[in-house]
């Protein structure tokens, strides 16, 4: 394991006061699969008070619940006492916390085998009581223990099995999947702000369709974005191949990865076909004016998820202008046109989102 030299500097400090260290979750996780590790999770047998003292510089993020934000150096390290939890209420936050003295007991808590490792820095050792590195390299999503209790205790859970799907290109282990669409109804208990969150990282994966149809395939989406499955069966004419909900997923892998907004439009740019569906007389499938049903189907599903309004008004513009067909017939007063209508601050964003859909 290659860990930057701050953090067994960092965690040398615990060792002279007699205290353990160790790095958790998906830094070990993403190391471990040759991944850039971005964020330094620590857990420690040091409760918060003994670490506020240990540093200068420490914010007390979570202090109630045994963490804390260490800036040292150049480095921002969350750092949490051994623990377990009682008494998820409201399935998501636990009414009870325990410190406890094992590192064995803390990752006992955690939710999935493969965030489930530690990396002892005094040591140079790994511990993976779950059998996590047997997971990575099979590439499965395994809850810890009975699933069905990881996912009663915090229903965020349920659609993080879909992220870390997305993410790492993982399945889901079948008594998993099984007690997500068991217990999928608890995800209405989970506040619209932390659902939005994991979509926006599942916008950030290299193919956030697998994301988007673990969530179809759980029961999640019907219930966080049932829109979308109206495209489910939606033939299209032409040179379509894949129905409504495929081309939107597929659209959206296809838009460019560093920006969510075009990602987004990409998702929903058809959103609102299977409304506007109607039939010729010649038995033809037509979906005309479904831009403007889907930038209004947008607007709603962006709002409901609590995006910010810039990052709503601007991808729900693109989806109301995706329809442009620019062809070597246009003449330079027909762009000026376009670009004058659309806005040329529009224009990359609306090529890219056009570029998406044609290869969806």
């Amino acid at each position: 394991m290659h860990f930057p030299k701050t953090l067994y500097e960092f965690g040398a400090i615990f060792k002279s006061k007699g205290y353990s260290c160790y790095i958790v979750g998906g830094a070990v996780r993403d190391a471990l699969m040759k991944r850039k590790v971005e964020d330094y999770d620590v857990a420690t047998d040091a409760k918060p008070e003994v670490v506020l003292k240990l540093f200068k510089k420490v914010i007390p993020t979570g202090i109630k619940h045994g963490t804390v934000t260490v800036l040292f150096k150049n480095l921002k390290i969350e750092v949490t006492t051994f623990r377990i939890e009682y008494n998820y209420s409201d399935s998501r936050h636990p009414e009870i916390v325990e410190f406890v003295p094992s590192v064995y007991e803390d990752l006992k808590r955690r939710d999935f085998t493969i965030n489930s490792i530690a990396y002892d820095l005094s040591a140079n050792k790994i511990i993976d009581p779950n059998n996590g590195k047997a997971d990575i390299k099979n590439k499965l999503i395994r809850a810890i223990g009975v699933p069905e209790n990881r996912f009663k205790e915090d229903g965020l859970r349920l659609l993080r099995a879909c992220r870390f799907s997305a993410q790492l290109n993982f399945k889901i282990e079948t008594n998993t999947k099984l007690a997500i669409k068991k217990y999928v109804s608890i995800i209405s208990n989970i506040s619209m702000e932390r659902i939005r969150e994991e979509i926006l990282r599942i916008l950030k994966a290299d193919k956030p369709s697998i994301g988007f149809n673990c969530m179809h395939e759980t029961g999640l989406l019907s219930r966080i974005i049932p829109e979308l499955e109206e495209g489910i069966g939606v033939t299209q004419r032409g040179l379509h191949c894949f129905d409504v909900f495929f081309h939107s997923l597929f659209s959206c892998d296809a838009a460019p990865k560093e920006d969510p907004v075009v990602r987004t439009a990409a998702l929903f740019h058809d959103v609102g076909k299977p409304r506007a569906l109607f039939y010729t007389n010649e038995g033809e499938a037509r979906f005309h004016g479904h831009e403007e049903l889907s930038f209004r189907m947008a607007k709603e599903i962006l709002k409901r998820l609590k995006f910010p309004n810039a990052f709503i008004e601007r991808a729900a513009y693109l989806v109301k202008n995706h329809m442009f067909n620019y062809t070597d017939d246009w003449t330079d007063a027909a762009v000026r046109r376009f670009i004058a209508r659309v806005g040329r601050e529009y224009i990359d964003d609306l090529i890219s989102l056009r570029r998406a859909d044609q290869i969806g």
